[in-house]
């Protein structure tokens, strides 16, 4: 029954996210992906996107640590696995199912707490290319 909800969450956000550019584009499940087995802590995986945003698949062994982006918002939806994450001031738990929005600007980390890999969803506008990274110090 989760699996479903997260196809529908999955779909909803491809639909709201790229409108009629989603029809242009291959969209991948993320079922179908492949984490090699040497990834230490972080791996992710370009889905989708053009200019105004990009996807994401991004699997997290143990942790992302803190940081916050100076010139896009992201949303997440969480696939697989827990964890714990802190935005801004606020920390709590990640579960599948759950659709965070992380604001432009706002420090968010994230730890792995089950056994499996967390794997989510990440859907950032606009365009990412990672140069808007910036660490911070917790």
């Amino acid at each position: 029954m989760i699996n479903f909800h997260i196809k529908k969450i999955i779909f909803l956000l491809a639909v709201f996210t790229y409108g009629q550019s989603m029809l242009a584009q291959v969209i991948l499940l993320p079922d179908t992906l492949t984490v090699p087995d040497t990834v230490s802590n972080i791996w992710s995986e370009r889905i989708s996107g053009d200019s105004l945003s990009s996807g994401f698949i991004i699997v997290i062994k143990n942790e992302v640590k803190a940081h916050k982006h100076l010139y896009h918002s992201e949303h997440i939806s969480v696939l697989e696995g827990t964890g714990i994450m802190k935005l801004g001031k606020k920390t709590f738990e990640l579960k599948a199912g759950m659709v965070v929005f992380i604001p432009k600007g706002t420090v968010h980390w994230v730890k792995t707490t089950s056994r499996i890999r967390l794997k989510v969803l990440s859907v950032q506008s606009p365009y990412f290319d990672g140069k808007d990274r910036v660490m911070v110090e917790q």
